[in-house]
């Protein structure tokens, strides 16, 4: 082989290089493994430790008791269920006791679902304590409707804060332990529970 075979050869194999790169050819044996895919697959097990957040987190609920009707078209309390969200509505108590006194929603009145509590009643505070809780209600809640109302609003209040605590509730009105309630003079055994207005 002579000096211009040798430079033709040596050329064509810089060419021969050169396209190769160019034009992306594998030049590695089938069991060699490029760089870039070890990188890939790290990522992906990387992405796989990480933790998503869940896209449909498990609903949770809050009994608020209105008055409805039963089958037989007599009065009960009826158990309306709302949304609630923790980081939004903070204590689930809280939350029931506002939706107790802003009343039935539109879509819960079309069902035949009222409440006795008096527009105006408003939600002073709701003091949370370890061993108990505290609500705190606007003269207004006594207000009006007569005894027969006046019972039954009691007893909306008293069905909701049982079932949305785990301590026991008292009622006060206008920053006073509410132990007698309006003008009736209806007597209320406190802590609320279902025997508190037995007398």
């Amino acid at each position: 082989m002579d000096g211009k075979q040798k430079w033709f050869l040596v050329i064509l194999g810089i060419i021969m290089v050169i396209f190769a790169v160019r034009f992306g050819l594998n030049t590695l044996g089938p069991d060699e493994v490029l760089p870039e895919d070890v990188t890939v697959s790290e990522r992906t097990t990387e992405e796989e430790d990480v933790k998503k957040p869940d896209e449909n987190p498990e609903k949770v609920y809050v009994n608020v008791f209105f008055i409805g009707q039963n089958e037989n078209h007599e009065e009960v309390y009826k158990a309306v269920k709302r949304e609630y969200d923790a980081d939004i509505d903070g204590s689930k108590l809280k939350f029931a006791v506002n939706s107790l006194v802003s009343g039935p929603k539109a879509s819960e009145k079309e069902k035949g679902v009222y409440t006795e509590i008096p527009e105006g009643t408003e939600v002073i505070s709701i003091k949370e304590l370890p061993d108990k809780a505290i609500i705190n209600l606007s003269s207004d809640f006594e207000t009006g409707g007569g005894t027969d109302s006046l019972y039954k609003r009691l007893y909306q209040l008293i069905k909701t804060a049982n079932r949305n605590s785990n301590v026991p509730v008292y009622l006060y009105v206008e920053g006073q332990r509410a132990d007698v309630i309006g003008g009736e003079g209806i007597m209320l055994n406190q802590p609320l529970n279902d025997r508190s207005l037995d007398g």
